[in-house]
């Protein structure tokens, strides 16, 4: 596949560490998409300085979800077959993006995190506990058989166009990391072909937190119950 099919989607907010490595890295492989969510470190005046990105400026802080739905929006109107989102603090490796860029035929292709650098064993476990329900609840009552899918709450992924269509079409609810389940069970139900690919995994900070984790446990149990 050609590069220039690709975008790759970053939300930012306050990464000012980060962001502009992770950038000039991801550059070397595909357009880039840069949706600051009203950061209010240096973020901003960094990427303003940075050439040949495309900046979405949000007002208000509208969190994950929002940010890579318009990264979609943008990916769509400019004709990209293929969008790819990561992390904006490196806890991706932009090296290993030409890994979900031979997929021909998948609608969605997930980073599964074989490599953990750094990782708490609190974490590795939350993860693990994670993608199990996750997978209970894809196609739930029904539980077997289907596909088993290794590491559903990783967010290194690619996207196709017919996967994107299907999560801008769709009143989503989601609003952080409960994205990541919600978009791949709209996805998964709608016929779609999901794969997975093995990726590095540096951890170095997270916002997740007990609010979080609550807003993930409300949406399994709204999308397990919705048909």
């Amino acid at each position: 596949m050609q590069r220039s099919e690709f975008v790759i989607i970053i939300p930012c907010y306050n990464e000012e560490e980060t962001i502009e490595a992770v950038i000039s890295r991801a550059m070397l492989y595909a357009d880039v998409c840069v949706i600051d969510d009203c950061s209010t470190d240096a973020s901003p005046e960094i990427l303003a300085a940075i050439n040949n990105i495309h900046i979405i400026r949000h007002k208000t802080n509208t969190h994950i979800a929002r940010g890579i739905l318009d990264g979609m929006q943008y990916a769509m109107d400019q004709g990209y077959k293929y969008a790819i989102t990561m992390d904006a603090g490196l806890s991706h490796n932009p090296d290993e993006i030409p890994l979900f860029m031979n997929h021909d035929g998948a609608d969605l292709v997930l980073g599964k995190r074989v490599k953990k650098i750094n990782t708490p064993l609190s974490r590795r476990v939350l993860s693990f506990v994670g993608s199990l329900v996750y997978n209970v609840c894809l196609d739930f009552p029904r539980l077997w058989p289907k596909p088993y899918y290794s590491d559903l709450t990783t967010g290194f992924r690619r996207f196709s166009r017919k996967s994107m269509e299907v999560l801008l079409l769709a009143p989503m609810k989601s609003r952080s990391f409960d994205f990541i389940f919600e978009s791949t069970t709209l996805i998964y139900r709608a016929g779609l072909k999901i794969t997975e690919v093995h990726i590095t995994y540096n951890f170095s900070n997270s916002s997740l937190n007990s609010r979080v984790l609550g807003e993930c446990i409300k949406i399994v149990l709204d999308i397990a119950l919705r048909k």
